[in-house]
């Protein structure tokens, strides 16, 4: 947030405010995903595997590159959290910070989750969200964000004066790791990553710059659906918010179970091979 101003603006000041912006990273080269053939491919597919997870908890799941897997709304209005690793590496996780560099704030069909350095190439492809239609609102806000970070037990403590709360979705994705993969709490708290914040309705405030949450627009039969182009491990957690609209670390919100479900292709889709690791060679220094 901007402090107020302490001296005088300079004659020219608004000729510099009026400097238009330029696009960071202009992505005319970025790969783009075949979203036809994807689509040729989840016409025809079967379940394998489902999984509810509870209100305030997290569960984990795996996903094999080729298949897909859908975050659904099974009852009220709920958002999540959601962690991906390399299922066979827990070093190469998602990028929450490139992927919103490359895609923008909030992620909708046909943009990618990125692993980080020095992997950086897609996880996964979103391929269906039925909130597609909410876009940006008046207040600048839309939903599956990759702009926050996810509740967590510290920053709760520090803004309650020193209150704890365990049902976080930090903990809870903690907790959910260090089960799955025989962990102790504190290997798999150092896992633990920035979210991709699923059903989430969020923005920045225009005055002040600060990040904002609402009401998430999410109904009971909604999704968001991807497309898995590597091995995943995946972590959701229900968060103790509810739908955001007042409070995101709390026991008092509505909360409701989230679903996970994946789903195997009869038939790849045509022309897809899994990425390759970033083609950065370290190796002749940095």
């Amino acid at each position: 947030m901007k402090p107020a101003p302490l001296g005088p603006a300079p004659e020219d000041a608004e000729a510099r405010r009026a400097v238009p912006p330029v696009i960071c990273y202009p992505v005319a080269g970025l790969p783009v995903p075949d979203l036809a053939a994807l689509d040729e491919a989840r016409a025809d597919w079967e379940m394998t595997a489902a999984l509810l997870v509870p209100p305030r908890e997290a569960r984990t799941f795996e996903v094999p590159a080729g298949h897909f897997f859908r975050i659904g709304c099974p009852a009220g209005a709920q958002v999540g959290d959601l962690n991906l690793w390399n299922a066979a590496d827990l070093a190469e996780r998602f990028y929450s910070g490139k992927t919103r560099a490359l895609h923008g704030t909030h992620l909708g069909r046909g943009d990618r989750m990125w692993s980080g350095f020095p992997y950086l190439r897609p996880m996964a492809t979103i391929t269906a969200d039925t909130l597609d239609w909410y876009g940006f609102d008046a207040f600048g806000c839309s939903v599956h964000d990759v702009i926050g970070t996810r509740c967590d037990p510290y920053t709760h403590s520090l803004l309650s004066g020193g209150g704890q709360y365990h049902h976080c979705c930090h903990s809870n994705l903690t907790r959910a790791l260090a089960e799955a993969r025989g962990l102790t709490l504190l290997e798999a708290e150092a896992a633990v990553h920035d979210v991709l914040n699923v059903f989430m309705c969020t923005g920045f405030d225009r005055a002040t710059g600060q990040y904002v949450m609402k009401a998430s627009p999410v109904r009971a039969g909604d999704y968001l659906e991807f497309f898995a182009e590597i091995d995943l491990l995946g972590a959701l957690s229900a968060c103790p918010g509810g739908d955001c609209s007042a409070e995101h670390s709390s026991d008092t919100a509505a909360c409701h179970p989230l679903s996970v479900e994946v789903f195997r292709p009869r038939v790849a889709p045509p022309g897809w091979v899994a990425p390759k690791v970033s083609g950065y060679d370290r190796s002749h220094g940095w």
